[in-house]
């Protein structure tokens, strides 16, 4: 009797976990929606602080934007860099950058750029002629110097802006 409780509540667990997985799946699929165009926040880190000490350590960035559309480009417009007080340090692209269908851009700094601090951000904004799929819009931090690597990315995240 206690063998077949055990095979009932293992085969009950196993279903729930199947149930979730195929609502889940269903539910990821669901928020595909097309666009022609949005502002995208980005946050990065040039430094993070590390230990009791909080020693402080500088990190390069890596922001990347890829067309995840299968058949019509994007063009990113803006890519605005802005420190951890909300203050415009520079932007990024002097004039719109086309990007193919499933191509990508990717803007640099490097971990001496210590001048957005712990709270930098990045706005991009992008858009497109038709009805595109959202593109990936994500920073990548890293530094490799002495024995210990460290490396974290962080998604985008769509924004509205006021009065649009």
């Amino acid at each position: 009797m206690l063998i077949r409780r055990t095979l009932v509540r293992k085969s009950f667990f196993m279903m729930a976990v199947l149930i979730l997985l195929v609502v889940g799946s269903a539910n990821a699929q669901s928020d595909t929606k097309l666009a022609t165009g949005g502002t995208v926040y980005v946050s990065i880190y040039s430094k993070i602080f590390s230990g009791p000490k909080a020693i402080t350590v500088s990190l390069a960035t890596l922001l990347s934007a890829r067309n995840t559309d299968l058949t019509y480009p994007i063009t990113i417009v803006t890519v605005d860099y802005y420190d951890c007080e909300g203050r415009l340090i520079r932007s990024l692209v002097k004039q719109p950058i086309e990007v193919r269908p499933l191509g990508s851009i990717y803007k640099y700094l490097d971990e001496k750029d210590a001048a957005g601090g712990p709270g930098a951000n990045f706005i991009v904004k992008w858009r497109s002629k038709n009805p595109v799929n959202k593109p990936i819009i994500e920073s990548i931090m890293s530094d490799t110097s002495g024995t210990l690597g460290i490396s974290f990315h962080c998604p985008g995240r769509e924004i509205t802006e006021h009065g649009e």
